[in-house]
């Protein structure tokens, strides 16, 4: 194979890419459907990957076929008709001389009926289904040939590609099969973005044979090798593709550089006292983040700090000082959670501390109406509101800032980058240059502060939050005693509940969780209200509350502060109280089906106990049926209490689309890498990444475009 193209001398020429419509069956219409894939050029098209591949280099006789397996075979129409069952379909019965199969159809034309006559010799690909005597075929791929053709297979197994309606495989397969089998389209237009020192260093091969052989992969290619997408040519396309995410990423942070923000200098006697009254003392790693905190804040370019810290860490209280040195400057602080609930449990936590020192914190949500939101968004717009609590509600448009110096967002996965980059916005366009302001009439955005309680490894948190600089809370108060957790059968469900009686009887409090069902929020709460009215029956002594999300947030807020002040013994709730809850006399969690919840969930859910001083525990209740991945959820649950493990076996067992969230654009649509599986190359791309920012700053904006597209999804917002 031809060494790889020469890179052009200036690789950024505003040239117009050229047209799909010079490849043969490409007119108006099908160019709008390849649009739809993201496929506007030659280049787009060449990196439009297989998802997976089929060998289809051997041809298999019927009569040695079996059900499950995906095979080329050939034989005589023997019979072709249209049955009528439950729907009208097409069958052909197809027959070699060592046994006959049956092809179905449930979408067919006159046209293709009137092809498939008897006597006609036809060739397939498809799925095998059914049994030894009655095997068929549905929607195979088919041509048909001449019976006298010779034996013929495909000369490399078969990519699969991702389509869409009105454009299927074989004509996404003929368009690019034009393309590399044309040099003129192939090398012109295929630019090596990498340096030479850096694929000469990780061993890989030119992009051009890579491409090659990833969509035509030869015989005997390791097909196993490639269906897991560790074939070096993968990886060397997969080694790009994050190599683009990062310089995203990275490009994102050096525009947020020159951007000038409020320098919130202060006395930081507002922290002193707030310190004071408090009934404990930071820890060594709460002081060390805090201290990074502060030296962002001092300066005059936007923080952009993402603080992660397990459950029970302290991060509140971190963000509590963060906002207290923004108010010292006179500036105005916006705190947005994912729920009404969290939101709701930082407006007392901050009301707590905050309104003693005669600071005002107002609320704003979705369901903030009438009177209540005119005053609310009167008080943000005049300044009276110092520190401002909500839900996204927080950058609608009717949303108006005075002076707004700080943005705090609580569990940043939960809203992904577009949202938290509106807000920032929000702060600019109503930040006033005049005051406050030493950089004269330059436009001012605030600083940010995102936490999460979700522990993400360190390695894929320096890649999907490359934009952001990192802290860590990776220390406990002191007096926190591990939770201890036991995994019970439901079918043991009477054990759990005497378990909670004597639990309540002796003075401690208890929750019982009923996870998510169906993604139904209304048969979520209706499960709540039955087993509350369940536990209610089996335990009349006991007294026991209901909350979920369903409730008005009044309601919520008189519940929750029932269960606070210990007048509710037993809290049935719904997965709303996964965060944001601190009762520290709650020492017994039960969380009913919890095979149902991913490692994280489990985890933010265990930590609503064991905020006291005394042993606490938690009882994982899962159902008969039990999956392979739902064991190893509650084996982890069981060995550890530490967040950080249970994030990289969460990562392990279910990819980081869950993990950081499927909001958080460009993480989870990869076209061939994938966080999980390449996560050793990781440091390797973050290395290569600052090297072609300083050395080929010529090739950023190319690899970015190549991969992402002319949205850049971080670039504009």
């Amino acid at each position: 194979m031809n060494s790889s193209p020469t890179i052009p001398h200036n690789i950024n020429a505003q040239k117009p890419p050229p047209s799909l419509t010079q490849i043969r069956g490409i007119g108006p219409g099908v160019e709008e459907k390849l649009g739809r894939l993201g496929i506007y050029s030659i280049q787009d098209l060449l990196f439009h990957l297989p998802i997976r591949y089929q060998d289809r280099t051997r041809l298999s006789p019927i009569g040695s076929l079996r059900a499950g397996d995906e095979v080329t075979f050939r034989g005589e129409i023997q019979l072709t008709e249209i049955k009528y069952g439950r729907r009208r379909m097409l069958l052909s019965r197809i027959s070699d001389g060592t046994g006959s199969i049956t092809l179905r159809f449930f979408y067919f034309s006159v046209k293709q009926q009137a092809g498939l006559e008897r006597g006609a010799w036809i060739q397939c690909f498809g799925e095998i289904r059914g049994n030894a005597g009655k095997l068929e075929v549905i929607h195979p791929e088919y041509r048909l040939i001449d019976k006298n053709t010779p034996l013929t297979s495909e000369e490399h197994l078969t990519a699969v590609y991702p389509v869409t309606d009105g454009l299927g495989q074989l004509k996404l397969r003929s368009f690019i099969d034009t393309v590399l089998s044309s040099p003129a389209l192939f090398e012109q237009h295929l630019n090596e973005l990498l340096p030479a020192e850096v694929i000469q260093h990780e061993g890989f091969p030119p992009l051009k044979e890579a491409l090659y052989f990833v969509h035509h992969p030869p015989p005997d290619a390791p097909l196993h090798t490639l269906m897991a997408g560790t074939h070096p040519t993968q990886q060397r396309l997969a080694f790009e593709e994050l190599l683009a995410q990062q310089l995203s990423l990275k490009q994102l942070r050096a525009q947020h550089k020159k951007h000038a923000a409020p320098s919130l200098q202060s006395q930081d006697k507002l922290s002193r006292a707030l310190l004071k009254q408090l009934p404990f003392t930071l820890t060594h790693a709460q002081l060390r983040v805090n201290r990074e905190i502060s030296h962002d804040l001092n300066q005059a370019t936007p923080m952009q700090r993402l603080v992660q810290g397990d459950v029970g860490s302290g991060k509140t209280i971190v963000a509590a000082l963060a906002a207290l040195k923004a108010v010292e400057a006179g500036y105005q602080v916006a705190i947005m959670a994912p729920t009404e609930l969290l939101a709701e449990q930082h407006r007392l936590s901050f009301s707590l501390w905050f309104e003693p020192m005669d600071i005002s914190v107002q609320w704003l949500s979705g369901k903030t109406k009438g009177k209540a939101r005119t005053a609310a968004l009167a008080a943000i717009g005049n300044g009276d509101a110092q520190v401002i609590i909500g839900t996204q509600a927080l950058f609608q448009d009717e949303v108006i800032f005075d002076q707004l110096g700080l943005v705090i967002i609580d569990e940043q996965h939960r809203f992904g980058v577009h949202q938290r980059l509106a807000l920032r916005e929000k702060g600019a366009s109503s930040q006033s240059t005049e005051q406050h302001s030493t950089t004269g009439h330059q436009q001012q955005f605030p600083h940010q502060l995102i936490m999460t309680a979700t522990p993400i490894p360190r390695t894929l948190a320096q890649s999907a939050y490359a934009d952001l600089d990192l802290s860590i809370i990776d220390e406990l108060p002191p007096g926190r005693t591990p939770v201890e957790t036991v995994v019970i059968s439901e079918q043991r469900r009477d054990e759990v509940v005497s378990r909670v009686h004597k639990a309540c009887r002796d003075g401690r409090q208890t929750y019982w969780v009923c996870p998510l069902i169906e993604e139904s929020e209304n048969l979520q709460c209706q499960a709540a209200q039955e087993t509350a009215e369940s536990l209610h029956h089996a335990l009349p002594d006991v007294r026991t509350g209901l909350i979920h999300g369903r409730l008005k947030a009044i309601e919520k807020e008189r519940v929750m502060a029932a269960f606070k002040a210990g007048d509710i013994d037993l809290l049935v709730a719904t997965t709303v109280i996964e965060v944001g809850v601190d009762v520290p006399n709650a020492s017994l969690m039960i969380i009913d089906n919890a095979e149902r919840l991913g490692l994280s969930q489990l985890h933010q859910l265990r930590g609503r106990v064991g905020r006291g001083a005394q042993q606490s525990n938690c009882v994982l209740l899962y159902g008969t049926q039990l999956s392979k991945t739902g064991k190893a959820r509650l084996a982890t649950m069981r060995e550890t209490n530490d967040g950080f493990v249970i994030a990289q076996r969460d990562l392990e067992i279910r990819g980081p689309g869950e993990l950081l969230g499927t909001r958080q654009t460009g993480l989870v649509n990869l076209r061939i890498a994938d966080f999980q599986r390449d996560q050793e190359l990781l440091p390797r791309i973050a290395l290569c990444a600052e090297k072609i920012l300083s050395d080929f700053p010529q090739h950023v904006t190319p690899i970015i475009k190549r991969w992402l597209g002319d949205g850049l999804r971080y670039k504009e917002v």
